[in-house]
């Protein structure tokens, strides 16, 4: 093993938490597949704070999914509470999630989901345009989130004149763009070499330290040692918490 995944492994401090950003209480949720009732999740209960670094874990079919769904409020639980700085989720409308998603939750993909056709700077300002911001300014949050992760030099590359690492740093530019509550990651590795993979847990590791909520959902024990505090699930249910 290398020695940048060694050190991976050493818990290091957790800032003090902040303020309740999320919390669920008691949330299922059922998937009716023909006649089959699937049982994704069953009564979870679970409190993330500001300034948290969370992992979250589980083999397939644990609920990992699912729950990133939920805590990104791209679905919306069976039965149960979810509140995401205090506002009720269950009872929010389509539009009133859309709002959440892009002002609240900066998304970061395994598989980057950038435009194709449209340069760096495009990309990050993408939340910017959703959110009504004018274009001036969000050119030049863009580029500013573009220098936070280290490509001031590559606003006007597109995609395909990126490197993986680079593409995946676009992706958290954007996440980063609207200054969200909570940067989630799923798998934000998952498609990058071991090298590269350990510079973008160095990016969020530098982003934590600059005081972002981060929660990243991985099957991997050497990501999900970077973060302050794993949550296992296993059959639908919070195995562990620590």
């Amino acid at each position: 093993m290398s020695s940048s995944l060694a050190t991976a492994h050493v818990r290091r401090p957790a800032r003090p938490p902040g303020a309740l950003v999320i919390e669920i209480e008691g949330v299922t949720k059922l998937y009716q597949m023909g006649e089959e009732t699937i049982h994704a999740l069953r009564g979870v209960s679970l409190r993330i704070h500001r300034n948290e670094y969370l992992a979250i874990m589980g083999p397939s079919g644990s609920g990992k999914s699912t729950m990133m769904n939920m805590l990104g409020c791209l679905d919306t639980p069976t039965a149960g509470r979810y509140e995401f700085n205090r506002k009720n989720v269950a009872t929010m409308t389509d539009d009133e999630l859309a709002a959440i998603r892009n002002r609240e939750i900066g998304f970061v993909f395994q598989t980057f989901n950038l435009l194709p056709r449209a340069d760096a700077l495009r990309n990050v300002e993408l939340p910017l345009i959703y959110a009504g911001i004018p274009a001036h300014e969000r050119r030049e949050r863009a580029r500013q989130a573009l220098e936070h992760v280290g490509l001031g030099d590559r606003v006007h590359h597109r995609p395909n004149e990126l490197s993986g690492g680079q593409r995946q740093r676009v992706a958290i530019a954007r996440a980063l763009v609207n200054s969200p509550s909570i940067i989630l990651a799923d798998e934000p590795t998952g498609n990058l070499d071991s090298r590269t993979g350990e510079e973008i847990m160095a990016l969020f590791e530098t982003l934590y330290d600059q005081g972002n909520t981060i929660i990243v959902v991985t099957h991997e024990e050497d990501i999900a040692a970077h973060a302050r505090r794993v949550v296992r699930l296993r059959d639908g249910l919070i195995e562990s918490d620590r």
